[in-house]
Order: C-alpha cells, then sequence, then structure tokens
C-alpha cells in the first residue's frame, strides 16, 4: 500500500522543477536551438574581437552591463507577439546569410541583435522591448564598427586632433611645426598613429553617454544632448592629450612620449573626460528637475 508521503513525493518534486525549469512551448524551444544554431559562431567572433581588439575592447565591460540593465528593468505583464517575434527572426537570419556570403562581419553581428529583439518580442511583445530599450541600444554600441567606417572616421580625427593640440601647444609659446599629423618640437617629432585618433575613446565615451542618459536623465532631449556633447568632450580633450605629450616632452623628460608613461597619460585624460561626461549628466539633470520638477518621465 502507498503512504500519503510517499504519494506527495513525486507531485512536489514536479513542483519544483517546473518552478526552476519552467516549460516552454514546442515552438519556443524550437526557436532557442536554432537561435543557437545560427548565431553561436557570430557570438563567439564577436567575443574574440572584445577581447583581442583594441578598439572594441568596451563591449568586455557593456555586455555583463547589458545583462544587468535588463534585470534591473523586469519582466511586464505582457503576452508575446509570435507573428512580430517570428518576422524579426527571419530578417536576422537572412542579415546573417548576407554577411556570411559578403564577408561581412558587422552585418552578422548585427543579425545577433536583431536575432535577441526577436525572440523578446515573441515572447513578451512589443512593450517588453521597448522596457529594454537601454540594454539593446547599449548592446548595439558594443558592436564593432566596419574597418571601412573605421578607416574613414579615424583620417579626419587624427587631423583634428593634431589641430587642437597643435593649438595648446601654441598657446603655451612652446615652438613647433604642424605638418598634418605630425607635430616637430625642438628636437622631438610627435606622430598623431591612429591609435591617437580618439576614435576609441570616442566610442566608449558615447556608450558611457547612453548610460548616463537612459538610467538618470528622463527628457528626450536632455539624453539626445548629453549625446551630442560627448562628442566634442572627447576630441577636445583628446587633443589636449597631445598637448599634455608635448608639453612633457619639451619641459620635463622625453621618456613621456613612450611607452608606459605615455599609456598613463592617455589613461589619464579618458578618466577626466570620463568624469566630465559625468558631470555634464548631472547639469542636465538639475536642469530637468529645475524645469520639470514633477518625476521625470522614463
Amino acid at each position: 500500500m502507498v503512504s500519503p508521503l510517499d504519494a506527495a513525493a513525486p507531485a512536489a518534486g514536479a513542483a519544483v522543477r517546473s518552478r526552476l525549469f519552467p516549460a516552454f512551448p514546442v515552438a519556443a524551444r524550437a526557436a532557442l536551438i536554432a537561435f543557437a544554431v545560427l548565431f553561436f559562431d557570430t557570438f563567439r567572433d564577436l567575443l574574440g574581437q572584445w577581447w583581442s581588439n583594441p578598439d572594441a575592447g568596451q563591449g568586455l565591460l557593456l555586455a555583463p552591463v547589458c545583462v544587468w540593465l535588463a534585470y534591473r528593468s523586469g519582466v511586464g505583464p505582457t503576452s508575446g507577439r509570435p507573428r512580430i517575434g517570428t518576422t524579426l527572426l527571419v530578417l536576422a537570419v537572412i542579415l546573417r546569410l548576407a554577411g556570411t556570403l559578403g564577408g561581412e562581419y558587422f552585418t552578422m553581428r548585427v543579425s545577433l541583435i536583431v536575432a535577441m529583439a526577436g525572440l523578446v518580442v515573441y515572447w513578451r511583445g512589443l512593450p517588453q522591448l521597448r522596457r529594454w530599450w537601454l540594454p539593446f541600444v547599449v548592446g548595439a554600441l558594443a558592436i564593432p564598427l566596419p574597418a571601412v567606417l573605421l578607416n574613414t572616421l579615424a583620417i579626419p580625427l587624427q587631423l583634428l586632433a593634431s589641430k587642437i593640440g597643435s593649438a595648446l601647444i601654441s598657446w603655451r609659446d612652446i615652438p613647433f611645426q604642424l605638418n598634418g599629423n605630425v607635430i616637430d618640437i625642438p628636437g622631438h617629432r610627435l606622430f598623431v598613429a591612429e591609435a591617437c585618433s580618439g576614435l576609441r575613446s570616442l566610442t566608449a565615451l558615447l556608450s558611457l553617454g547612453v548610460l548616463i542618459g537612459g538610467m538618470f536623465l528622463g527628457k528626450g532631449w536632455s539624453r539626445i544632448a548629453l549625446i551630442c556633447l560627448t562628442i566634442p568632450i572627447a576630441v577636445f580633450l583628446n587633443g589636449a592629450r597631445i598637448f599634455l605629450t608635448a608639453f612633457l616632452i619639451y619641459f620635463v623628460d622625453p621618456s613621456f612620449g613612450k611607452g608606459f608613461m605615455h599609456l598613463s597619460e592617455g589613461w589619464l585624460i579618458f578618466v577626466v573626460a570620463f568624469g566630465a561626461v559625468g558631470i555634464v549628466g548631472m547639469l542636465l539633470r538639475a536642469i530637468e528637475l529645475r524645469f520639470s520638477p514633477e518625476e521625470s518621465d522614463a
């Protein structure tokens, strides 16, 4: 004869399993399996880029931030939209195949974001996608830009940084001669290389601006203003870095122009830029509260 305790044990175990591992519909399981099969190589390649490419290293920090932002926003009480979600998933597959055939990694990585958005809409609908807009935008910023765009932006940024740096050098009455991205000071030559164009710090600071705007600012105009102001902050402070290097080489020691000391100067300027973006965000938040004392809309 079966005792009541023996009969209740399987039921209790099933309840625990259903709570820890909720049952998904067959279509949802198929979508997860298809997502893992189609985008595993893309995700692995993206991780490799974050790890090995200095221009994309911020992705290692932004990816866990995206997970935390999604957890912080939570899941709303909405239902899925399978048709729209399936449409997004089909679009992601098309982008994935187009990127593979064309050898364009940027398109393949964008398809990963589109596919994740499709899964969210499939299960929880468009309101959940709007609820998670910030992690999706930050995740998109973590995707490395295509090489063509990087090369197009790097050269003008090199020249602009050289002009700003030389203007500051002139202000300090240091004799110099500017020739493109080469700055000659007595006894030394500064070459503003592609790595010194400021493109890396610009992409990282734009991500910071989006984060601050999404988390602490409540108005669309203030978020856009913060992102727009982040660009001149990054560009000017990169020129200031060139000036600082020339100043230290000319007045202190030539060793400041290379190696660990030069790298430390770059990190110092980046920290200053980081703080400047934060201060601008605080000022915009104060303006919001000044003109809209009520709680800002998220």
